[in-house]
């Protein structure tokens, strides 16, 4: 098993910055890779950013290419997304996932393995 913790949510204007971070424990090295998804009231749950924890490849989703950056530090088994330029439609819950079989950088939720509790996010206009 493995436990991921969220942190860093909070409410922000437009155009500011959060960062969140995301800290693995338990059979850590087990995962292959690590992502960020969010979930918006009344919306499906949406992928956000993803990153090898070997090799540090990443990829985002359209909506957040050039404001969003995922990054790792591997001694810490964290995984950061930094948001900046952030607009109202950014608000969600942002949820942590880890993935075990190496499908590579999935964008499909349903591939994850864990999850952690999510984190508020709130853009205010």
């Amino acid at each position: 098993q493995v436990q991921l913790v969220e942190s860093g949510g909070g409410l922000v204007q437009a155009g500011g910055s959060l960062r969140l971070s995301c800290t693995a424990s338990g059979r850590t090295f087990s995962v292959y890779t690590m992502g960020w998804f969010r979930q918006a009231p009344g919306k499906e749950r949406e992928f956000v950013a993803a990153i090898k924890w070997n090799v540090g490849n990443t990829r985002y989703a359209d909506p957040v290419k050039g404001r969003f950056a995922i990054s790792r530090d591997n001694a810490k088994m964290t995984v950061y997304l930094q948001m900046n330029s952030l607009k109202p439609e950014d608000t969600a819950v942002y949820y942590c996932a880890a993935e075990k079989s190496d499908y590579g950088l999935a964008t499909l939720g349903s591939v994850y393995d864990y999850w952690g509790q999510g984190t508020q996010v709130t853009v205010s206009s």
